[in-house]
């Protein structure tokens, strides 16, 4: 037999003093401090209080979407994250003052305000140092998803179409590419029933996303040279009214498009004209088993407005994919309606059908968000729920903008999902100590990314003087 070596055992007590968890959290709570997001919403909602406060409303939304981002999903647990950690981050509100802020101060006359406060936290976060890069266009990818209500007794959740029971949010994310997650720039929280094609939420959400970035950077339809907008949705937003509405605000669009009847007589023209060109990946090189096509002139749009084009794709289904009854000769087919002009955006048709294609990655921005409190809506109310769909919105923006701007030198930090970032820097420990009139945190030497955490620390703090 082989002798089992005994394991060495650690003496386990409840002595310690100034030791912290979860400490990153930190990082978030005083950028929303300094991009301004706690003093706007502060000032928004004072007139929500009759006498003086005892922690400013606008604090306890800053708490919140923190605590959202380190992995608290309803707020009894934000209260216990929060209350636990005081000695670092200063007394916090009870759970009873964070659900008065959700239940009855971000009202629907308060809502717009909060919004309009996150949007000029964009603008001084932007100004600091996490604005896209100059010169080029703007995505902004719209997509609904599911958040299923397992009570069964949350207000307007229905039946939606997967034959679940809940809520069917529609979202707007900027593509920021640099990192792992987008800005979620607006959401809009909807009944379960609610359709996935319906124009008038799409351009509520669109409106939205524009109000919500700052002043610059938005398109103007009457100037010609200004910053370039492009809005990219699957065949759900594939709509009439919303095509015209983009054109309205000066926004660009790429929508998908239904594989109809036309299109695949279009296709049959373009298998006899041997009109397909490679499509390319996102690195720029060839595509294998893939081609992209403009079908403009072989299908109608004059119902569309002017200028829209119409391009396929065709490819091979990935090994193990299962075929579709559509899917002719091996070959599946993709469409997308676009306005950029030819020549606009390089690769020509097939940069058109990489841009569009990059449309996917609102699918993971939704699954980041879903992992930061957007899986539960813990409220009865629908319009207490809307308020929290707004902090899983500004927590997403905290996180987005703590890693545009700090971690520019970590890119194993700033490329990481939300719960990677967890693991790495939202729960790492620290000791406090005090000494020559100073509070200091001290991260835990051995940590890997401790130097990192430190050093995006004081990035952010520099960047806002």
């Amino acid at each position: 037999m082989k002798g089992i070596a005994a394991v060495s055992r650690v003496k386990v007590s409840a002595d310690g003093r100034g030791v912290v968890s979860h400490a990153g959290m930190g990082l978030l709570r005083e950028l929303a401090d300094q991009t301004g997001l706690s003093a706007q919403v502060t000032a928004v909602l004072t007139d929500t209080y009759k006498g003086p406060w005892v922690h400013a409303p606008g604090a306890v939304f800053a708490d919140l979407a923190a605590a959202v981002a380190d992995g608290a999903d309803c707020i009894d647990g934000i209260g216990q994250l929060c209350g636990d950690r005081e000695h670092l981050f200063g007394p916090k509100a009870s759970t009873t003052t964070m659900w008065r802020l959700v239940d009855h101060r971000i009202d629907a006359a308060h809502l717009p305000k909060v919004r309009a406060a996150r949007a000029s936290a964009r603008a001084a976060a932007w100004a600091a140092g996490a604005a896209p890069p100059a010169g080029r266009p703007l995505y902004i990818d719209i997509d609904a998803t599911l958040v299923i209500d397992d009570s069964d007794n949350k207000a307007q959740a229905a039946p939606t179409w997967k034959k679940s029971f809940g809520h069917h949010p529609l979202l707007a994310f900027l593509d920021r590419p640099e990192i792992a997650g987008g800005e979620a720039l607006a959401g809009l929280l909807r009944k379960g029933n609610a359709g996935s094609n319906t124009a008038a939420d799409h351009i509520t959400v669109l409106e939205q996303a524009l109000a919500s970035l700052p002043a610059g950077w938005r398109p103007d339809a009457g100037t010609d040279g200004g910053p370039v907008v492009v809005v990219r949705c699957d065949s759900a937003g594939a709509t009439h009214r919303f095509a015209q509405a983009c054109r309205d605000h000066g926004v660009g669009f790429s929508f998908g498009f239904p594989v109809d009847a036309r299109v695949w007589d279009a296709v049959d023209t373009l298998n006899l004209a041997d009109g397909w060109y490679p499509a390319i990946d996102s690195g720029g090189e060839i595509r294998d088993g893939a081609w992209v096509a403009e079908a403009t002139p072989l299908v109608t749009l004059s119902t569309w407005p002017a200028g829209t084009r119409l391009i396929l794709r065709k490819e091979r289904p990935h090994p193990g994919a299962q075929l579709r009854f559509t899917d002719i000769d091996g070959m599946r087919v993709t469409a997308f309606i676009t306005d950029t002009a030819p020549g606009a955006v390089p690769g020509q048709l097939a940069g058109l059908e990489l841009r569009h294609r990059q449309h996917a990655r609102v699918e993971d921005r939704i699954r980041e968000a879903k992992a930061a409190g957007l899986a539960n809506l813990p409220c009865h109310d629908f319009q207490s729920n809307a308020a929290w769909l707004e902090i899983v919105l500004a927590a997403a923006d905290l996180v987005a903008w703590a890693q545009l701007i700090g971690f520019t030198d970590a890119p194993q930090l700033a490329r990481c999902e939300i719960n990677a970032l967890r693991y790495r820097v939202l729960h790492v420990a620290a000791r406090i100590t005090r000494g020559a009139r100073r509070l200091r945190l001290r991260i835990d030497a051995t940590w890997r990314w401790a130097g990192a955490i430190a050093t995006a620390w004081q990035r952010i703090r520099a960047a806002f003087p």
